[in-house]
C-alpha cells in the first residue's frame, strides 16, 4: 500500500536520479545507451529505492549501462542523501525495466496478425502466447 510519503520520497529521487544522469554520473557505459527512469518503487519504511531503467540500445550496450549504473550505486545514493533531507538515505537498486520492449513487441505481433501476415517459422503460437502472458 503506498502512502502519500512514500509517493512523494519516489518522486524526488526519480527527479534527482534523473538530474544525476544527465549531470553527474561521469562513467561513459552510462552514456552509452540512452538510460531513462521509468519508476521508482520505495517501500513504507524507506529503507531502498527500486529505480527502474529503460535502456535504448543492443543487449550488450544495455549490459555495459547496467553495470556502470550499479557502480555508481554509492555515489547515486550519496547524491540523493545530499539533496534530499531525509533521515535515513535509501539504499539504491537499479533494475532494468523491459516493459516498452515487451510492450512493442506485442504491438508488433498484433499488427502482424491485423494484416494477416504469416509468422516467421521460428515463432510459433506458443511462443506468442507465452510472451503476452508472462508480467
Amino acid at each position: 500500500m503506498k502512502t502519500f510519503r512514500t509517493e512523494r520520497v519516489s518522486e524526488l529521487i526519480k527527479q534527482e536520479v534523473s538530474d544525476l544522469l544527465l549531470r553527474g554520473i561521469k562513467d561513459i557505459r552510462v552514456g552509452a545507451g540512452m538510460v531513462s527512469i521509468t519508476r521508482v518503487e520505495v517501500p513504507r519504511d524507506l529503507g531502498q529505492a527500486r529505480i527502474f531503467v529503460s535502456i535504448y540500445g543492443t543487449p550488450e550496450v544495455q549490459a555495459q549501462a547496467m553495470a556502470g549504473l550499479n557502480s555508481a550505486r554509492g555515489y547515486v545514493r550519496s547524491e540523493i542523501g545530499k539533496r534530499i533531507r531525509m533521515r535515513h538515505t535509501p539504499e539504491v537498486i537499479f533494475e532494468q525495466d523491459i516493459s516498452l520492449e515487451r510492450g512493442d513487441r506485442i504491438l508488433t505481433l498484433l499488427s502482424r496478425l491485423n494484416k494477416d501476415e504469416p509468422m516467421a517459422s521460428e515463432e510459433s503460437s506458443e511462443e506468442v502466447a507465452d510472451e503476452v502472458e508472462t508480467p
